[in-house]
């Protein structure tokens, strides 16, 4: 249905924008730092399902909609961003919690409530992130070979090769993150200086979403 050469063009063309940190790779981090390796790789998880929901919307015809329409664009950026510093400040009130939670370097929360939490918070940065949108939005289209039909299909096509790249790179990012966590686990202080720092990193992260982007 697609040729390799246009997959392998189009999976050079994701490398970039993945790797440079932007809003979902920030906010692994801070969770990585905050939280430890599982809520790490759990907020990949989610940030990885909110990303293929826009590849969705796009192959679907949305995500035209919101590429030409700046109230649209406008508003779930800004909904983004509302929800990530609203996240930083939660991180902020509740870094002094991370003392007692810590048991190793793995430590965040084990229910299975907090799990979905974290889940649901990494899939509303990944499905809010504007980079994403943007590029789903002006780039996937233009892979789609359209004399083969299915242009659909395609498009998820090209998604599932997008997300299985983001999730190594988000990965790799949130590992390393996790693992430097470990030398401030190491003093009760260093640990609650650090879900502080995280938490004003995500803080920070949503400003510069709310103030980026597309202005006309």
């Amino acid at each position: 249905m697609m040729s390799t050469d246009r997959l392998l063009a189009f999976a050079a063309m994701s490398f970039l924008p993945i790797v440079v940190p932007g809003p979902s790779v920030l906010f692994v981090v801070g969770r990585a730092l905050a939280q430890g390796r599982r809520a790490a790789l759990t907020t990949v998880a989610g940030n990885t399902l909110g990303a293929y929901v826009l590849v969705v919307a796009v192959a679907l015809g949305v995500g035209s909609v919101v590429e030409r329409s700046i109230v649209v664009f406008t508003t779930l950026k800004l909904l983004g961003a509302a929800y990530l510093i609203y996240l930083g400040v939660k991180a902020i009130r509740q870094r002094g919690a991370l003392r007692a939670a810590f048991r190793d370097e793995d430590a965040e929360v084990a229910d299975g409530a907090g799990t979905l939490r974290t889940l649901w918070d990494g899939f509303a940065v990944g499905v809010a992130n504007p980079k994403t949108i943007v590029f789903f939005a002006a780039v996937l289209p233009q892979f789609v070979d359209r004399g083969a039909g299915h242009a659909a299909l395609q498009m998820l096509l090209l998604g599932l090769v997008f997300n299985a790249i983001a999730i190594a790179s988000d990965s790799v990012w949130g590992l390393a993150a996790a693992t430097a966590r470990g030398w401030f686990a190491r003093s009760p202080r260093r640990l609650a200086a650090i879900g502080g720092a995280g938490g004003l990193a995500m803080v920070g992260l949503g400003v510069t979403v709310a103030v980026t982007g597309r202005k006309e």
